[in-house]
């Protein structure tokens, strides 16, 4: 089938590979696992923000806006990315981080500092009304003069989703050409849209395989809602004829551990065996979490030894380097 795609601006490296974890397939004695490496979809915009972001700013550009304002977590992969990409495109950045000023200038935050990104910082209460909080943004740059575009928390809209229906349209073309059959896709779940798009994009493409979702915070009732919100918002706006069943929709609950962007030891250990044996560097706050996850499914017999696994590598490299006393 031939997909209708959106206006899209091109800011990531693509197509990311598709790897085999030979040593990891080994040392977890099956199933065979081959990731999909979103990380390397650029270095300032690496990750699966960017995909989303394609799309986004596409439609900030064709509305003429001159101010891009998102949102989330001090270590926020998502307005790290935004903040890049709006610099890249001749844009103002503005980015509510839910967190102190006084926090180190480390890692996502160092690089919204170094392109110059404004940022308003809240606390965790105050973040939950972070809509309105840029929305009131947005209109304090409209008495200056300046024309703002919102992109809720992670992109994740039902116009960001395109970004992941192209990224699966990309992956089916891999696999297909490299012989790979795959049964289970895993993927971190943070705020969903990610997840969403994976299965428009299977549902468009007619694809087999199970797609699975870990979810990093909250719990799999709460994205389940998140993720049919985007789907059915994506089906009114572009294909109201598309036919996604929700049986199809998969989130595994009981892996946020300590919570949103905290490490359990497990975790880290997990982080260090895929760096020690693959050269892989997964974060603390999703691919960790997500990979740990995997692990124990496998373990539990959750995932068979005889299926074929491709784990979505979602970026986040720079969550690294604020953790760096968890690891040694």
């Amino acid at each position: 089938m031939k997909i209708n795609y959106p206006a899209r601006v091109h800011l990531a490296h693509l197509p990311t590979p598709i790897q085999p974890l030979k040593r990891l397939t080994r040392a977890l004695e099956g199933p065979n696992i081959w990731m999909k490496r979103d990380d390397y979809s650029g270095i300032g915009m690496s990750g699966n923000k960017i995909r989303k972001l394609e799309f986004l700013l596409a439609d900030a550009q064709k509305k003429e806006c001159d101010v891009v304002i998102t949102c989330g977590g001090i270590q926020s992969n998502h307005a790290r990315a935004t903040a890049v990409a709006a610099a890249k495109l001749d844009m103002q950045s503005h980015v509510v981080l839910n967190g102190s000023s006084t926090a180190a200038r480390d890692g996502n935050l160092m690089i919204n500092l170094l392109v110059d990104a404004e940022i308003t910082y809240v606390t965790p209460e105050q973040y939950k009304d972070n809509l309105n909080i840029m929305a009131a943004i947005a209109e304090d740059y409209q008495k200056k003069g300046k024309k703002a575009y919102i992109i809720p928390e992670g992109g994740s809209t039902s116009l960001g989703a395109w970004g992941y229906v192209a990224a699966l349209e990309e992956a089916a073309h891999q696999l297909k050409a490299a012989d790979i059959p795959i049964d289970i896709m895993l993927c971190a779940v943070g705020s969903g849209g990610t997840y969403a798009g994976l299965l428009l994009g299977e549902a468009l493409l007619d694809l087999n395989f199970e797609i699975w979702g870990i979810n990093v915070c909250d719990d799999a009732e709460f994205f389940t809602k998140v993720v049919n919100e985007i789907v059915d918002d994506f089906q009114k706006k572009y294909m109201p004829d598309l036919n996604l069943k929700q049986t199809n929709l998969k989130i595994i609950d009981g892996f946020v551990g300590k919570g949103y962007a905290l490490s359990s030891v497990d975790e880290i250990n997990t982080i260090k065996q895929v760096a020690r044996l693959e050269g892989i560097l997964t974060d603390p706050v999703y691919t960790g979490k997500t990979m740990y996850a995997c692990k124990e499914l496998i373990q539990r017999g959750e995932i068979p030894k005889e299926k074929n696994v491709l784990f979505w590598h979602t970026g986040g490299v720079f969550g690294l380097f604020p953790k760096r006393d968890l690891f040694f």
